[in-house]
């Protein structure tokens, strides 16, 4: 019918005068001048046909605003006819009019003349947030955030926080960098990677699971403040606070080190609480998180003894960890050392009880092979994590720099990777030779961004706050 009428459904050229959101701020000095047209343009959000009268909202994405075609009354018939008959919700239309304000008080404007921009084929739904298939609005992420203002909100907010987080970090010194997504040896964390072969080199590469090792190699090579806002991937199972692809901020300071970047971090989150949630509380399920308050400071071990009942967790042994596990109700698995087993203890009894802001430190040496010896005490590594509404958001610590020590510590992951456990750390000797060139001391941080998207939004799956998910294939 469009195309019998003369009109492009899919026309290549737009005029538009205004955003929506502009004429909604100006629309009294806009409307001043009543006979003058403007053209403006959007997505049709509802449709209320009245005989003679058609009202509709349109949204271009900046607002959404009120049209009105009157028959007879300053458009053509035809115009109004081809409007009635061919316009649906979901098509994108461009109008022109006047601007005026209805009987109830609604800003809105005349169309005289309108145009097609992009028909629609498949109606929108009218009412997204009955489907009671949760995957299918991940599936169809553009149909979520056009039909959930909530939605659509929430990922404006996880733009205004990474923002945010760069204009911290730039304003601090940081230089913003990119290193290899395409790895030949993972590393940088304890977890799977995934492979793929690149077939002009003819060898097998592996998807970052970190940037860390190639951030550090920045240190080494005379960068003295490093960032990268990473896409990293771990071939691990999805739940509501993992996804295989995510995002995470890394970011190095030379001649730093833990306790200056635990303040560092500090600072930083209750920035963005204030600047871009514009208060000083979360909010978290019926808890009222003050983040005015100093954050807590507690140990590893302190913390099982607290909340597993583990009376000797530093002195404990495998098989006695095993045991703890099994009556705690955690799952222990062939090759987990004992660091593996406390933790998983930890995540289970401790870190649910952590709601308001609280960094654990002195974790035993093991758990993070790429961190510093504590000098007090060589058992222990200068590092620490926070946790806020049960969440791991940070992992952090005294970057170590010494290769003698690296490379023993790659040793003993070496070992772990050959009595089952597939997450340990591979011996890198092409980052251990950057260290025999120096790397200076240093403190490193990487902040989980969906994660902290999801305490700073109040929300309980990571699949809310990212855009396109990871999902098992449609049958």
């Amino acid at each position: 019918m469009l195309a019998s009428a003369g009109m492009d459904a899919y026309p290549i050229h737009t005029n538009r005068d205004f955003e929506l959101e502009e004429v909604i701020k100006s629309f009294a000095k806009l409307a001043k001048t009543k006979t003058k047209k403007y053209s403006l343009v959007g997505r049709i959000m509802s449709l209320r046909p009245q005989g003679g009268l058609i009202f509709f909202h349109f949204s271009d994405g900046t607002g959404t605003f009120q049209a009105l075609l009157k028959k007879g009354e300053k458009i053509k018939d035809e115009d109004f006819d081809l409007f009635h008959d061919t316009v649906d919700i979901g098509d994108f239309v461009e109008v022109s009019g006047t601007l005026f304000t209805t009987k109830r008080e609604e800003k809105t404007v005349q169309v005289f003349t309108w145009r097609m921009l992009s028909k629609s084929l498949r109606p929108l739904p009218e009412k997204w947030h009955g489907l009671t298939d949760t995957e299918e609005r991940f599936r169809r992420r553009y149909l979520d955030t056009v039909m959930s203002p909530e939605v659509r909100e929430r990922f404006i907010v996880r733009a205004k926080i990474i923002t945010h987080m760069r204009s911290i970090l730039d304003n601090a010194g940081y230089l913003e960098v990119e290193t290899p997504v395409l790895q030949p040896l993972y590393g940088g964390a304890s977890a799977l990677p995934f492979v793929t072969h690149h077939n002009a080199l003819g060898n097998d590469f592996y998807l970052r699971i970190s940037d860390e090792l190639y951030l550090k190699r920045l240190l080494a090579g005379g960068f003295p403040k490093v960032y990268e806002i990473a896409r990293d991937f771990r071939n691990e199972g999805i739940d509501t606070t993992h996804n295989p692809e995510f995002t995470m901020l890394e970011f190095y300071e030379s001649y730093s080190d833990a306790p200056k970047q635990m303040a560092f971090v500090e600072a930083m989150i209750r920035s963005l609480v204030k600047n871009v949630l514009g208060g000083t509380e979360l909010k978290w399920d019926e808890y009222t998180i003050d983040m005015k308050a100093k954050f807590a400071v507690v140990s590893f071990y302190d913390l099982l003894k607290k909340h597993a009942l583990m009376a000797n967790p530093e002195s404990i042994s495998q098989k006695e960890a095993a045991l703890s596990a099994e009556r705690l109700g955690v799952k222990v698995s062939p090759g987990d050392g004992i660091d593996k087993i406390l933790d998983n203890i930890y995540k289970k009894t401790c870190r649910p009880k952590l709601i308001s802001p609280t960094f654990i430190i002195d974790y035993p040496i093991n758990y993070l092979p790429l961190a510093k010896k504590k000098e007090s005490d060589a058992s222990l590594v200068d590092a620490f994590q926070l946790v806020i509404a049960g969440t791991e958001l940070v992992k952090a610590f005294s970057e170590l720099n010494d290769p003698i020590d690296q490379r023993e510590r790659f040793q003993n992951q070496e070992i772990q990777k050959k009595e089952g456990d597939g997450e340990a750390q591979p011996l890198d000797e092409d980052f251990i030779e950057a260290m025999e060139y120096g790397i200076p001391p240093a403190g490193g941080v990487g902040i989980g961004i969906d994660r902290l998207v999801m305490v700073l939004t109040n929300t309980k799956n990571i699949k809310e706050v990212i855009l396109f998910p990871t999902l098992k294939p449609r049958n």
